[in-house]
């Protein structure tokens, strides 16, 4: 409490809190503002019946849910940045000006990331619509109605780009998280809502023990996504002139959840791809096109299949995600530079090697972790019964995942404010 009344009385920090809940703000509104020709009804039966759309309007900010005109909120700049981290493993230039060219390198990085982010939502906008046109959604739009819809709701990722990219800029945390973070968030009233209409006194131990494990599993995220294993690096002692330097003891931390949920992105993303293969058939043959999207609907409305799929593809991209952004070479080259060593490992290939290794075992965990937690939802669904209890999922991992960054941050700038103080 201490520290929120400290937080309100630096006139900086109060201004950015305040400018940063505004765009925060007008994101909210433009949620709220849906697309016009939508049946409501056939929209909530739609969401309610596909799980794979029901996560996505988790990463759209909720703007989905009602078709808004930022329905796809920032998939599409997820989606570019993940494809351009993949592109610097076939293109060695674009490796080398992410990580060897400091802040210039990152800023061309993130810039080829906008650019790719337009044609991004043009074509997810229009799958969408598509999509939502054959499921009776949305009535049979003109070439002139789509193409106004899908420039609409492109421009509407753009701007919330813009506004991810703006927050940001406040050094208050990541503001593309802050802004998914923000749809979740705005969305607890109707889930608590929900849950009070569908109770009876009959569930009540269901209620208790479902508060009880929530607040277990709220714990056991906060622990995994904090924890670390440390490995010990220690600097050799160099004289260079008159001075002695090094000779210091450290350690190289290595998270457990190196990879956040990205993995979670990519998964559903390769969930997503049969759905709008069977909308690309349609170009082809109507009627194919209604079969293939039958099918893939009543698989994945099977919760066990949908389950199993998403489970393991989470586990599988886990490796993949940390061993494409994770180079213990590099390191091991790095900490031989500056004079650092493992103690009892060479330095060189064997320093590599051990870090590979290490990395290797605390993935294991971290994959199963981010999998569980991803199909928790199903789970006390199958388990309870009961739809409007949800435990856990990829909301809950980023929820978590950003109050933290958040309150680092701030934490970080009233220190600074601190030692500003003395001086």
């Amino acid at each position: 409490m201490n520290k929120l009344i400290q937080i309100f009385k630096i006139p900086d920090l109060r201004k950015k809190i305040l400018m940063v809940l505004f765009w925060l703000l007008v994101f909210r509104v433009l949620a709220a503002i849906p697309i016009p020709g939508i049946d409501v009804a056939r929209l909530n039966e739609f969401f309610s019946s596909n799980q794979i759309f029901g996560f996505l309007n988790i990463f759209s900010g909720g703007g989905l849910a009602n078709l808004s005109l930022v329905m796809l909120g920032v998939g599409p700049y997820i989606t570019a940045v993940i494809i351009m981290q993949l592109l610097t493993i076939i293109f060695p230039k674009l490796k080398k000006a992410y990580y060897e060219e400091g802040a210039e390198g990152r800023a061309k990085f993130n810039r080829y990331s906008r650019y790719l982010t337009v044609p991004l939502a043009a074509l997810q906008s229009y799958g969408f619509l598509n999509l939502l046109a054959s499921q009776q959604v949305l009535p049979s739009l003109s070439l002139l109605q789509l193409l106004s819809n899908v420039a609409v709701i492109t421009a509407g990722s753009v701007f919330l780009m813009w506004i991810g990219e703006l927050i940001s800029e406040y050094k208050m945390g990541n503001g593309v998280s802050l802004i998914i973070f923000a749809g979740i968030v705005a969305s607890l009233p109707q889930l608590i809502t929900s849950s009070f209409l569908t109770y009876t006194p009959s569930i009540l131990p269901t209620y208790i023990a479902f508060v009880i494990l929530s607040i277990i599993i709220i714990a056991g995220v906060v622990f995994v996504n904090e924890g670390e294993r440390k490995i010990p690096v220690s600097y050799a002692k160099q004289v260079r002139g008159n001075k002695l330097y090094g000779g210091v003891a450290t350690y190289l931390p290595l998270k457990v959840n190196q990879a956040g949920v990205i993995p979670i992105i990519f998964a559903i993303s390769i969930l997503l791809f049969p759905q709008f293969l069977a909308q690309a058939v349609s170009i082809f043959s109507a009627e194919l096109s209604l079969r293939l999207n039958s099918l893939v609907i009543g698989l994945f409305n099977n919760i066990y299949i949908y389950s199993s799929l998403y489970f393991i593809l989470v586990v599988v991209f886990t490796y993949f995600y940390t061993a494409i952004t994770f180079d213990p070479k590099e390191i091991s080259k790095n900490l031989q530079r500056s004079g650092g060593f493992i103690p009892g490992i060479r330095p060189g290939e064997a320093t590599a090697e051990t870090i590979s290794k290490i990395v290797r075992r605390i993935t294991f965990f971290g994959a199963l972790f981010l999998g569980i937690v991803a199909i928790l939802p199903n789970v006390t669904q199958i388990i309870t019964g009961i739809q409007a209890l949800t435990i856990g999922g990829a909301a809950l991992l980023i929820v978590v995942a950003v109050a933290l960054d958040v309150m680092k941050q701030v934490e970080s700038q009233l220190m600074v404010r601190e030692y500003e103080g003395i001086f």
